[in-house]
């Protein structure tokens, strides 16, 4: 029994003195660092991307509005005048990715739903 113990514990030592230890190194392009830098000062200089789902008279605005409500309840959404119609958008998508995701599922419900980036407002 010592004997089948001894052996046991000088396989297992073995086994862990040839397991094999390395180092990796990834060589990569200086052109992808500043790729990403240039992304990152874009998205922060960008205005925000938003989903309009209808448009019409006032009252129009409000029908749709609610029911944008019902079928998207985590969704932002608000009525924005632009003469001579309203206009309802919803969202506020920081990164055109996840407004292009958001807007894939909302024009199934809304097939005239337009993915839209406003401009920037100098109020």
């Amino acid at each position: 029994m010592k004997r089948v113990v001894c052996l046991m514990v000088f396989v297992v030592s073995c086994a862990f003195g040839q397991a094999q230890k390395g180092k990796i190194t990834i060589n990569q392009d200086k052109k992808i660092t500043d790729l990403l830098a240039i992304y990152k000062t874009a998205n922060e200089s960008a205005a925000y991307y938003r989903i309009q789902v209808g448009f019409g008279d006032f009252a129009k605005a409000n029908e749709i509005k609610s029911k944008v409500e019902q079928d998207f309840p985590g969704l932002f959404s608000n009525i924005d005048f632009d003469s001579p119609t309203y206009r309802v958008r919803v969202g506020r998508f920081k990164n055109k990715l996840d407004a292009e995701r958001k807007f894939k599922e909302v024009r199934q419900k809304y097939p005239d739903a337009m993915l839209l980036q406003p401009k920037k407002s100098v109020r």
